[in-house]
Order: C-alpha cells, then structure tokens, then sequence
C-alpha cells in the first residue's frame, strides 16, 4: 500500500510531502485510480478535507484539515493571502536577481482575467556545454519563488509569460530544454517543489512554518548543476 510523509500532525491538521504526478482529489476528466485524499485516508484511519492544491506535476507541502471547521478557519487564511508559500523552481535562462511579476490570468478561456502576482529571487545559474536550437549552450537559474495569489497553474503561467519556462512543464515550458533534462539528467519530471508553507495556526495562534526538503532526485540533480551549497545555505 502506498504512503505518504507525514511532515506535521495534530489534533486538527496534517500536512505531507505530495508526490510529483499523484492528484490531490478526483476531478471530471481523470482517468487515475489513486488519489492524495484516497492515500491519506487510508493510512491515518479517518478522513481528510482539502484546503488548497498543488497541480498533479507538482510536489511539496499540502496541508489538509482533519474536521470540516479546521479546513474551513484555513481556507480563511489562505484566500486572505495570510499564508506564506515558498516554491523552488529550476526555469529556462538567466532570470534578473529578482522580480514581481504582476500579470491577470485565466483559469478558463472563457473567463475574465484575474489578478495574480509572484515574487521571485534567483538563488543560482548555470550554464551547460549542450546545444539546444540556435543555441551552442544552455542556461538555467534556481528560484525561490513566492506566489501572492494561487491562480491555476499560476507559477508555470507566469515563468512562460517572463520567458523563463519551468523545466518539465509539458504545458507551458520549452520541448527542447525538457528533452536535454531527460537525455543529460534522466529527469522528466516538472521541476517545481512547494518548498515550504508559513501561517498562524487557526485554532492555537501559534505561528508555524511547515517545511519540505526536494526529493532525492532533485538534490542530486542540484548536486550536478554545482547548486547544492546554494541551495543548502538559501533555503535551511
């Protein structure tokens, strides 16, 4: 049976370590058979009420309530923006040391725009001997990136409008840079971790922060790109 990692439990919230590829919940148009909610529910004996979501590519902290009036006191949080998010992200190019970037999204085609802003600062970069189109090498930056709001597919929408894809995305990132992951580094995965999460708690008020170290592909991945002082010394 498959488990997840707890990273924090108590009487009224629990938060795990989401693996990339695995859906938070049920939706309309999936075809999966395994689901966090599902997994979670089964290896703690009771249920489990969502709170907010990482896309399926996506791994890192997910936090969920363990009765209706704990999820619904930080779902509170979460949509007065009162909830610190941390990502790390390995994107396309050298990005600028660090930006805001201010620009509405769509979650549906048919939608009006909605605001959504990210915070970004560079952490490292690198520059690789391998041709990729026009190009002779290729260049990456390692993000600490801090979402203010939590459009849909916020992030990887945003690093695509900057031009700063994030590696892996199938969606909105570069075919050419995500196959030179796959041949140089084995990674075919979307290469963003919700790093950490910082919040009161709803029902004690005590401030908390829930932290996520990437998985061990990741640091061996960063250990490679020569990221992992950086990232040891950035994000501790």
């Amino acid at each position: 049976m498959q488990t997840l990692s707890i990273l924090y439990q108590d009487d009224n919230y629990i938060a795990i370590h989401k693996p990339a590829g695995l859906l938070v919940h049920r939706t309309r148009i999936s075809q999966d058979t395994s689901f966090v909610l599902q997994i979670l529910r089964n290896q703690i004996g009771q249920w489990v009420y969502p709170i907010h979501r990482l896309d399926r590519p996506t791994s890192g902290v997910l936090i969920f309530g363990l009765n209706p009036d704990a999820a619904c006191q930080l779902v509170q949080e979460f949509e007065q923006r009162r909830v610190k998010k941390r990502y790390l992200a390995v994107v396309r190019g050298y990005t600028e040391q660090e930006d805001i970037i201010d620009y509405p999204l769509r979650e549906e085609k048919w939608k009006e725009p909605q605001n959504a802003v990210t915070k970004y600062r560079r952490l490292a970069q690198v520059e690789l001997p391998h041709p990729v189109g026009r190009y002779q090498t290729a260049r990456y930056s390692l993000l600490e990136i801090q979402p203010e709001t939590g459009r849909m597919h916020q992030i990887r929408k945003h690093m695509k409008h900057i031009f700063h894809p994030i590696v892996g995305d199938t969606t909105h990132g570069d075919g050419k840079q995500n196959q030179l992951f796959r041949d140089q580094f084995g990674i075919s995965r979307l290469l963003l971790v919700a790093t950490e999460l910082s919040l009161q708690h709803p029902v004690t008020k005590e401030q908390m922060t829930i932290k996520c170290a990437p998985e061990e592909e990741l640091l061996d991945l960063f250990g490679k790109l020569e990221w992992i002082d950086t990232f040891d010394s950035n994000m501790a």
